[in-house]
């Protein structure tokens, strides 16, 4: 049809007007100015507003020194007088030289334990622990002579100093006798013999002189020098030395906690003080870390089976490559780290913001953001773990330790097996390290047509199988997270802790104003307070060590441990501060 031409019977349709064409005004230039001066008009005035939903949407920018507040120091005044004889005795070379004389005696006796070792009192490597009971009779006469000693399971060690006033909760101090052994093939590495005990004029020289016979001598120390200068206590103190730490307290701290349950029931102390965190040196700053929760634990043991034969005809995968396949598989799949509001970590890092001078500026913008801004909160999270160590402690770690396999090189291996240690983060539990196991091996187990069973369920079922994989909890022993300390301003312990550490760092330097900030803190193992959650929600691990910028383990578990004097003075001032402290406190 020709453009234009009407259809019959349609209807046409009035066309729109055409506007003439205006011609140039000379004002347009200056219109479109004026429009431009208020468009920048209107930016300019609604800039701020888009800025504060900007902040909004990014996380709002939380003040320092809120998000880590600090305690004050705190120093006995009833007992000001006997404190500051104290300290002036601190400072002499006489006490140095009696102090190293304490802990070197003490190093001298090789109470080590051994993963295998057999019942009390057959096996003959627990007998150094004898001659260790009877070092400390000879050397504390003040502290046999006047408290309560008891004696559980062979040697454990409870000591009871009674207060003057039952109503108080107890103070409970804890330690460990034992060491990890000495591997005979390092002897000639040491620097001075493990067991010499040898003062070079700095440092005390061997096995346990940092973990943790420092911790017990100096606890020994504080008490016996107390009752010497006829201290007399209101509240309640006991100590607790188990001897079996280093191989998870199966013996010794177990013993002594079903005791002390026993003996004093549940929440029945005050606070538990145990070897733990130190003090260092981090983005110019000085920080004490009293570890105020332990992550969980699990070691899986990872065993498969399947049919042997000669090796001649063998299988496209043996046993042992089939294990080989699964534990890279699963070294490349680890759970996830993920810095979490509301845990021990991330109130490190809080505090970090708040009191560490050289942070770089974007960490600690991040960090005041983080609480309301995920955003903020990953690029902080970012940031901190370019520190591995850190991360390590956030997260749950795993790490492949023990692997064997087959009896013969001409014999295809009908078992091998590994066992994989699981530290697990304080906001995860061992259930979730066991449903991560399972779902890692599923897919695997699967294509090497094994059946699989994990933790006691069949995950297979009764299918037919050419082997099979099974997961168990290796020894018997996982361990969820420790219950978290409370730190918050009402929580009398962590105060009175936080007060005590500051005025010992600061006595010992002399200083007249805080020079260090107290932090919430995780150390990376286990202690014996697993043993000990029923008796007090308020657990720290701390020993008041300044490792300065180094890690503070000084050869801890290696060759050339060794304890720096000076340092092991500082030690026995923090719990003789921390006995005064908590005996006039009325908050505990």
């Amino acid at each position: 049809m020709e453009k234009g031409v009407v259809p019959p019977g349609a209807v046409e349709l009035p066309q729109p007007a055409q506007s003439p064409r205006r011609p140039f005004s000379r004002l347009a230039p200056l219109r479109w100015i004026l429009t431009l001066v208020f468009i920048s008009v209107v930016c300019y005035s609604v800039q701020p507003v888009l800025d504060s939903f900007h902040g909004f949407w990014d996380g709002h920018e939380v003040e320092a020194t809120s998000l880590c507040p600090q305690a004050s120091a705190l120093s006995p005044e009833k007992n000001a007088r006997l404190y500051k004889a104290l300290a002036e005795a601190y400072k002499t070379d006489g006490f140095l030289l009696r102090a190293v004389d304490l802990l070197g005696g003490a190093v001298r006796i090789p109470t080590e334990s051994y993963d295998d070792l057999g019942p009390i009192g057959e096996d003959p490597r627990w007998e150094p622990f004898g001659p260790f009971h009877d070092y400390l009779l000879k050397v504390y006469p003040q502290i046999h002579a006047t408290l309560k000693l008891t004696k559980v399971n062979t040697y454990g060690l409870v000591y009871l100093w009674k207060g003057s006033d039952d109503t108080l909760k107890p103070l409970l101090l804890t330690a460990h006798q034992d060491v990890v052994p000495v591997n005979p093939d390092t002897y000639d590495s040491w620097t001075h013999p493990p067991f010499s005990g040898y003062f070079d004029g700095k440092y005390v020289w061997g096995r346990g002189s940092r973990d943790d016979k420092s911790g017990l001598i100096g606890i020994m120390t504080a008490v016996e020098l107390l009752l010497e200068r006829g201290f007399q206590p209101t509240r309640s103190i006991v100590l607790a030395f188990g001897f079996d730490e280093e191989v998870s307290g199966r013996r010794g701290a177990s013993a002594l906690g079903e005791y002390l349950l026993s003996t004093y029931g549940e929440n029945a102390f005050a606070m538990l003080v145990d070897e733990g965190g130190s003090i260092s040196e981090q983005y110019g700053g000085t920080f004490a870390l009293p570890s105020i929760a332990e992550k969980g634990y699990i070691d899986v043991r990872v065993a498969l089976a399947g049919p042997g034969g000669h090796s001649s005809v063998p299988p496209v995968h043996t046993t042992i490559g089939m294990l080989a396949e699964l534990l890279v598989h699963y070294e490349n799949s680890p759970i996830e780290a993920k810095l979490s509001r509301g845990t021990p970590t991330y109130w490190h890092a809080e505090c970090l913001a708040a009191h560490a001078p050289e942070l770089p500026s974007s960490l600690r913008s991040s960090i005041k953001k983080a609480g309301s801004s995920d955003k903020a909160l990953r690029a902080a999270q970012n940031e901190l773990f370019k520190d591995h160590a850190f991360k390590a402690l956030v997260g749950t770690t795993q790490a492949i330790d023990i692997i064997g396999g087959g009896v013969k090189s001409n014999a295809l291996p009908e078992n091998a097996m590994a066992i994989i240690n699981h530290r697990i983060a304080t906001d995860s539990s061992v259930g979730a390290v066991q449903k991560h196991g399972i779902a890692a091996f599923r897919d695997l187990a699967a294509r090497f047509n094994l059946s699989f069973t994990a933790f006691g369920s069949s995950i297979t079922g009764d299918a037919p199988a050419y082997g099979s994989l099974t997961l168990s909890d290796a020894w018997g022993m996982a361990l969820e997270p420790a219950p978290v300390t409370p730190t918050d301003a009402d929580a009398a312990p962590f105060q009175l802790l936080s007060g005590t550490i500051k005025s010992t760092f600061n006595a010992h330097r002399e200083l007249a104003e805080d020079s260090i900030a107290v932090v919430p803190s995780l150390v990376s193992g286990n202690t014996d307070t697993r043993y000990y959650w029923k008796l007090t929600s308020h657990i720290f691990r701390y020993t008041h060590y300044n490792a300065g910028s180094g890690s503070g383990l000084n050869g801890v578990h290696t060759v050339n441990e060794a304890c720096d004097a000076q340092n092991f003075v500082e030690m026995i001032r923090f719990f003789t501060t921390l006995i005064l402290n908590a005996d006039e406190s009325t908050a505990l």
